[in-house]
């Protein structure tokens, strides 16, 4: 249905095989990455890339599966591992039973990331164990109510799936929070590590300084808002100073992704501060 320019690249950082998958549509391209280490792989890509991931996870000795979240882009191959590797899915408890069932997504983000096959899940512990680590399982509500970050106890990487992204979030998807994003943001600062791996943005050597610049510009932000909203200006007029831009993804999702959401969840979060 969809003509999809698509490729592969795999690299290496400091032990974590990091596959990074690219696709296209009409001149729109998205990055996702999964990555392995020590028997773990941490995401899998997108549906619409299942042939050039696959020919990655056919190469690798995957031993379990986890999953920052249950979106397309990120559970999208999780089918082929469990019918492929027969190894153990772990995801967030609350996502167990929606992964059982095919995904259901919109026709622009079917376009990009293809469907979401059904498969079976275990909801993680505190903890996971691999070969050679112990890694938090570490709970980052935000870009959706089910997302996790996995934080390696002995080397001190992170992986943030799509809690960081970029440093300067312009735009953001209607189930996303973007109060509660922050509090994750503050929440990891909290552990000891320096590089990230993202799953838009790869590995990131400097990740615990470009988590605080996003934590940072966020907050300003925020007060931005508050100061606005104060000041009786409504939440179209608030998002049109903050964000005098248009942003493609806005019209092509019908408004999906927008501006606007993030200066709701900041307008919502002080009208059920002022009641408490």
């Amino acid at each position: 249905m969809f003509k999809r320019e698509k490729s592969i690249e795999i690299q290496q950082h400091r032990g974590v095989q990091c596959a990074h998958g690219k696709v296209a549509v009409q001149g729109v391209g998205m990055s996702v990455y999964s990555f392995f280490v020590d028997g773990l792989l941490i995401d899998t890509g997108s549906y619409s890339l299942s042939q050039e991931f696959q020919s990655f996870f056919k190469g690798i000795p995957i031993e379990q599966l986890a999953l920052t979240h249950s979106h397309e882009d990120h559970a999208g191959n999780a089918a082929w591992i469990q019918h492929h590797k027969n190894v153990p899915i772990y995801i967030h408890r609350d996502s167990v039973n929606l992964c059982a069932e095919d995904g259901d997504y919109p026709l622009y983000r079917q376009a990009l990331w293809g469907e979401r096959p059904a498969f079976v899940a275990q909801p993680f512990g505190q903890t996971l164990q691999t070969n050679a680590a112990t890694w938090d399982v570490i709970e980052t509500p935000g870009h959706t109510t089910d997302h996790l970050s996995f934080y390696n106890r002995e080397t001190g990487a992170m992986f943030t799936g799509d809690l960081f992204i970029q440093p300067k979030t312009k735009v953001v998807l209607d189930e996303e929070n973007i109060v509660h994003t922050l509090a994750s943001l503050r929440k990891i600062v909290n552990y000891d590590f320096d590089v990230v791996y993202c799953c838009h943005a790869g590995f990131i050597v400097d990740g615990r300084t470009k988590i605080q610049e996003k934590i940072a510009y966020l907050e300003d932000m925020q007060g931005k808002v508050k100061q606005l909203f104060k000041q009786g200006f409504s939440v179209e007029e608030i998002t049109k100073s903050i964000f005098p831009r248009d942003y493609p993804i806005t019209k092509v999702s019908g408004e999906q992704w927008s501006s606007k959401h993030i200066i709701t969840a900041f307008i919502n979060h002080f009208t059920e501060e002022s009641f408490i």
